[in-house]
Formats: structure tokens, C-alpha cells, sequence
């Protein structure tokens, strides 16, 4: 009898354990552990994003410079769909029946559980005839999205495109981006993506197991309403972005106007330019792959990419330095006979050019090589050879001051530095302690080494006009209803040079436009200041260079032109921006002189000869394959690194615990071959 009720308390016991122990796993599904949750959830719950649209682009007056249009996704489920006409949906969207095995192929590779994009960007046209069979389609729905356009078709380089996310944008963005989901590749749309995108929103909605849709979860509490992007109001004037773009078209190179008073770029053409709505549509790859083939390299931003010798434009700058360090005065004359001595080397003035009797402002009117070779030996000679480099240094030092030599951080991505030549360089390149003024002489005419982009160029008229500073340049002025962001646009940034040294210079410049070499660019009734130069140029024709402010009082615009392979400034540089100055300070443009007309200019055909730039796209493609080549190398032979030493790792373990699982040959020894126990 005991026994027994041993038994029944034991088996009691057992029972017992059980029901706790199912309640405890009841317990845990249902309040600890949520992937049950989630799975109900998924059955009963179908999440969409809804995209925002992003935000618009205008001009500095308003004018619209990009907007958005409605566009379709259609996306598919694998899981939901069932057998329908696959003919007549690809007859619907414009595909073939191996595009659509691709497409669906892809799409269960993706999920074959959750909804991914199946064809992309339809019109509305499209959406509306499918709309109405969609029915027809089980597992097919429809996504509104919206892609941009541009009215004007203008401003290519600024604004940039927008194209899907890589796998590396999803990676940086911590999740926030998904396959499928569109991002700013170039330009304003790179530089501001996080205003432009907007906020996505979601919407959930219940559906039964059959995957009819059933109304919205929880009466819409957990959706969100997308919120479009930001505004943004560039600092573009577009009437004056459409006439430098004309006068630009077939010829290699840019103009940069900017406000000096406050550092808003007013003109950013590079050209070659390209039809922004290009690159929106069905057809982007395509015409992607023709303009990245393109020897004349649209997608090339000269503006801030592009590199050049500043030639005679860079001699004010030298002056500058030399009257404050008082190593000349603005009186001080030079005597010109047409040659001049550098160390052991006679150099030509201008083609021979004797300009007599100079003083600064007229060595600046004339361009007067010699004049400035002289001041700059002076400058870097001044303590004597042996302090060459001290003096060297303290002159580039100077010159960097006017934001040469360095990124002026312009609100654009992919800027270049343009180059001032450190005294490391010349070391390198003749010994230290082996090279003097005489042998960098070329600076001080704007040559040798010293290399600057428009912008750089323009932003050096603002600091002369401006008597001494500048505002760094910047392309958006407005973000929403808020002005300017970045403190560092609203701050005067002095080169250290006393405002009363800029009138000699400023008198010289005058005389370019009024007398000098730009004469036959005149503005009537307008007093411009300019600078004509030629930048020496290895590969062909010497580049067309013309820098300027207007007017000479109270500046309201200063310019920078570079046509490539166009010879001397006053010939193709100058008129092309005189047509921009006075279009801004007018808001038209007067008759000229006979043959001197904006469609003169802007029919001239100056593109270099095709097969140069071709044999350069030949040359730069390689780069990049050999580039392409050695990257996927190091990761073929990091990703065999790391399968190597996870194959040794493994193998080292199974050797070590074979090894501890083992008895050594000294136990074997005492033990006769046995385990000791």
C-alpha cells in the first residue's frame, strides 16, 4: 500500500512537471520570445513605404529649375502569385517574355516572400491602362514614386542626377536606404541629398490568408504620412545660366560669375553640357553609357574640376604682394625693351612686344612680362639666394591667402585643389639649395606649376573687387524658408593685402576693357575691369582665358572664362563675358560693333580636334580598368586570406583537440599503448 502511494505521488510529480514545464514554454512564445508575434503579424499585416517626393530646385528668382513627375513601380510577390496571361502583362508594360523569366527570377532571389520592384518608372499612361487589369495579376501591385524633371534643361553639372542605391549607400546609411530606393549621385542632388529626400512614410494594412487586402491595421494608428523634401533656392540666376550655356555650346570650357558681396555664384556652365532629362526614364542606362563614352567628357564639372594655368590673369595677384611688402610702389617704373633677362636666358616680352616705359598700372593695362618677372625676382630674392626658400615660402603663403591652393569648400561635391608649388617640389625636382627665382620665373607670369580652376579664378575678382576679402562661394542660398546655412558663407575672409594697394591694380585692369587688350568687349555705359590671358596648353591651341568685375564702383558681379583651345583671351574669352556681365547688370544686351553678336559667338565651332580627346577617354578607360583590376584583385586575395585562415583555424583546433583526445607517446609508453585512466 505504501508503494503505491509512492507511485501516485511520482507519477503526480511527473504530471505535474510537465504542465509546468508547457506553461513555462506558453510563457516564453507568447511574452518572451517575439518571432512567433512577428510571424502571426506577417500573415495578418502588409507593410508599404510610401515614397515622398523630393524636394524642388529653383533659381535665385524662383524660376523652376527641377521638379518631380509621377511615376509607377510595378512590384511582385513571389509567394502570391498564381498562374494568369504573362503575355498580355508584358504587352501591358513593354517588355518581352525573357525579360519578364528575368525580371521574376531576380525578384525570387530578392524574397520570394516579400514584394521587390519588378519593373521600374512606368508612365502614367502605363499605370492607368494597368491599373484597370491589375486584377488579372495576382501577386502584382503598383508603387507611386515620383522621378524629376527639368523644364529649362539647364544647369546639367549643378544639379546633378539621382540614381538607385548601391549596396554600399545602403551599408553607410545604417539600414535607412533599401534596394530599390533612389539617391543623389552628382551635384545639388549629392551635396543636399538629406533635405532633398523628405521622410518616407508606411502604411499598414490587414489582409486575410488569401492575400485579399481587408482595410487598414488598427484603424491607421501606426501609419505615417510621407513628408516631402526641403525646398532648396540656389543662388542661379537661370535667363543668365541660358545664355552663357548658348554661348558655351561647341566649345570646351566654363564660366563662373559670382556676386562679390556675397559669394553667391550667379553662372556655373561647363560645357560640354548634357540634357538633364536624360538621365531620368526607362532609357538612363543607355544614355549614361553614351555620355560616359564621350571623349569630350560631359560629366567632366569644369568649373571646379578643370585645371589650368591662370597665365596673365594671375599678375594683379603678384602686384598685390609686392606693393604690400613693399617691395615696389604703384610709380616705380620699369623699362621695357621687348626681351628680358632671366639668370642666363634672354625671354621675349609679349611676341617681342617693347612696352617701354612702365609703371604698375600700365604693366598691368599691357601685360607686361617683363615688369612682373621682375617684381617676382625681387620678392623671392629679397634677402638673398641663401633665404630663397624662406622667401619662396613666404610668397606662396601670400598667394594662398586669395584661395589658390586649396579647396574654397563649395557646396558641390568633387572640387579640385588646383596646385601652388611647395619649395619640396623644386627640391625634388633640382636639388635643395640648386634652384632660384630665375629658374621658377614662370610663376610669376601665371605658368610653370601653378594651376587654378575657374572658380578660383572668379573668386580672385571678388577679392579685387571687393578691395581685400572675399565670401566663400557657395551654389544654394536657401534651404526651405532659411536663408543661407553654413556660418562660413556669411564671413569676410581678408588676403592681408590694405585696401588702398588694390587702385593702382584696379586702374590697370580698367585700361584692359577700356584701352588695353579687351578693348572690343567694352560694355557701353558699363565700366568692366578685366584681365585677358592665355594659358599655355601642351596638347594643342593655348587656352582663351578672361577674368573681370563690373562695375569698377560698387561691384556686382565678377567673372571668370576659359575657352580651351581657343588661342588669347581677348578673342574668345572676353566678348563671352562681356555678353554675361552686361545681360546681369542690364538685363539685356546692347548692339555692338559689326560681327559682334551673341549668335556669332555662340555659333563658333571651337570643339579640338576629336581623335586627341578620344586617344585621352582611351587612355583614361585603361586607368580605370587597371584600377577596376587591382581593386578586385585585393579583395579576391582578402577574401582567400580570410578562407585560408579560417581553414587553418579550423584545422588547428581539430589538431589540438585530436591532440588533448590523445595519450602522448610517453604515456603510451608506461601504459603499453592504453589510456591512463
Amino acid at each position: 500500500m505504501n508503494k503505491f502511494f509512492e507511485r501516485r505521488y511520482v507519477v503526480t510529480g511527473i504530471f505535474i512537471a510537465i504542465i509546468l514545464a508547457l506553461l513555462g514554454r506558453l510563457y516564453y512564445i507568447q511574452i518572451v520570445d517575439d518571432r512567433y508575434t512577428i510571424y502571426a503579424n506577417s500573415n495578418v499585416r502588409r507593410t508599404t513605404i510610401l515614397y515622398p517626393a523630393r524636394g524642388p530646385i529653383l533659381d535665385r528668382n524662383g524660376k523652376i529649375l527641377v521638379q518631380n513627375e509621377p511615376i509607377y513601380d510595378v512590384m511582385v510577390n513571389p509567394k502570391e502569385v498564381k498562374p494568369f496571361d504573362t503575355l498580355l502583362l508584358c504587352k501591358m508594360i513593354g517588355i518581352d517574355k525573357e525579360g519578364f523569366d528575368k525580371r521574376f527570377t531576380k525578384a525570387q532571389r530578392q524574397s520570394p516572400t516579400k514584394a521587390s520592384i519588378f519593373e521600374k518608372q512606368l508612365s502614367v499612361e502605363l499605370y492607368a491602362a494597368l491599373q484597370e487589369k491589375l486584377f488579372e495579376f495576382p501577386g502584382f501591385s503598383i508603387v507611386p514614386r515620383t522621378i524629376r524633371t527639368y523644364p529649362d534643361s539647364v544647369a546639367a553639372q549643378f544639379l546633378g542626377f539621382i540614381g538607385e542605391v548601391t549596396d554600399r549607400d545602403i551599408k553607410r546609411s545604417n539600414g535607412y536606404y533599401r534596394l530599390g530606393d533612389y539617391i543623389g549621385v552628382t551635384g545639388v542632388e549629392k551635396a543636399y541629398e538629406n533635405v532633398l529626400r523628405g521622410q518616407r512614410g508606411v502604411q499598414i494594412q490587414m489582409v486575410d490568408s488569401h492575400g485579399v487586402f481587408k482595410g487598414s491595421f488598427a484603424n491607421g494608428a501606426l501609419d505615417t504620412v510621407p513628408r516631402s523634401g526641403e525646398r532648396l533656392t540656389s543662388s542661379l540666376d537661370i535667363d543668365l545660366q541660358r545664355l552663357g550655356e548658348k554661348l558655351m555650346q561647341n566649345k570646351l570650357g566654363s564660366i563662373v560669375a559670382i556676386e562679390p558681396s556675397s559669394g553667391e555664384i550667379l553662372c556655373y556652365v561647363s560645357s560640354p553640357t548634357y540634357d538633364p532629362n536624360l538621365m531620368v526614364g526607362r532609357e538612363r542606362g543607355n544614355n549614361l553609357a553614351k555620355m560616359y563614352n564621350d571623349p569630350y567628357k560631359p560629366f567632366f564639372i569644369r568649373p571646379i574640376q578643370a585645371q589650368y594655368p591662370p597665365g596673365s590673369s594671375f599678375k594683379p595677384l603678384s602686384a598685390l604682394i609686392a606693393l604690400q611688402e613693399g617691395i615696389i610702389s604703384p610709380s616705380e617704373t620699369f623699362y621695357c625693351t621687348g626681351n628680358y633677362r632671366v639668370g642666363n636666358r634672354i625671354v621675349h616680352c609679349n611676341h617681342g612686344e617693347a612696352h617701354g616705359t612702365v609703371n604698375m598700372a600700365k604693366a598691368v593695362a599691357e601685360s607686361c612680362n617683363g615688369y612682373f618677372t621682375m617684381v617676382f625676382q625681387r620678392i623671392v630674392d629679397r634677402y638673398g639666394v641663401k633665404n630663397t626658400t624662406a622667401n619662396f615660402t613666404a610668397w606662396r603663403n601670400n598667394v594662398m591667402k586669395f584661395g589658390l591652393g586649396a579647396r574654397l569648400d563649395l557646396d558641390m561635391p568633387a572640387e579640385s585643389r588646383g596646385n601652388v608649388p611647395t619649395p619640396l617640389h623644386y627640391d625634388n625636382t633640382y636639388h635643395k639649395g640648386a634652384w632660384r627665382s630665375s629658374t621658377i620665373a614662370a610663376l610669376a607670369i601665371g605658368q610653370g606649376e601653378l594651376l587654378a580652376t575657374p572658380l578660383q579664378l572668379a573668386n580672385l575678382e571678388c577679392t579685387i573687387a571687393n578691395r581685400g576679402f572675399f565670401y566663400k562661394p557657395h551654389l544654394v542660398k536657401a534651404i526651405g524658408t532659411q536663408n543661407v546655412i553654413k556660418k562660413e558663407y556669411i564671413q569676410k575672409n581678408y588676403v592681408g593685402i590694405d585696401s588702398g594697394y588694390f587702385e593702382p591694380v584696379i586702374n590697370g585692369m580698367e585700361a584692359v576693357v577700356e584701352s588695353g587688350t579687351a578693348r572690343r568687349s567694352k560694355i557701353p555705359d558699363v565700366i568692366m575691369c578685366g584681365k585677358t590671358g592665355t594659358a599655355q596648353n601642351p596638347h594643342g591651341e593655348d587656352h582663351s582665358v578672361f577674368v573681370a568685375f563690373a562695375p569698377r564702383d560698387n561691384p556686382k558681379i565678377a567673372i571668370a572664362v576659359v575657352v580651351e583651345n581657343s588661342g588669347e583671351g581677348a578673342h574668345w574669352a572676353a566678348p563671352i563675358a562681356s555678353f554675361i556681365v552686361e545681360k546681369y547688370l542690364k538685363g539685356k544686351i546692347t548692339p555692338r560693333e559689326s560681327g559682334f553678336t551673341v549668335d556669332y559667338f555662340a555659333n563658333a565651332n571651337r570643339l579640338p580636334d576629336l581623335s586627341l580627346y578620344a586617344q585621352d577617354l582611351q587612355k583614361e578607360r585603361r586607368r580605370d580598368s587597371i584600377r577596376a583590376a587591382r581593386i578586385d584583385s585585393i579583395k579576391r586575395f582578402k577574401a582567400d586570406s580570410i578562407k585560408k585562415f579560417k581553414a587553418d583555424s579550423i584545422k588547428k583546433e581539430r589538431q589540438e583537440a585530436a591532440y588533448n583526445n590523445k595519450p602522448t607517446n610517453w604515456i603510451k609508453s608506461l601504459t603499453g599503448g592504453r589510456s591512463k585512466s
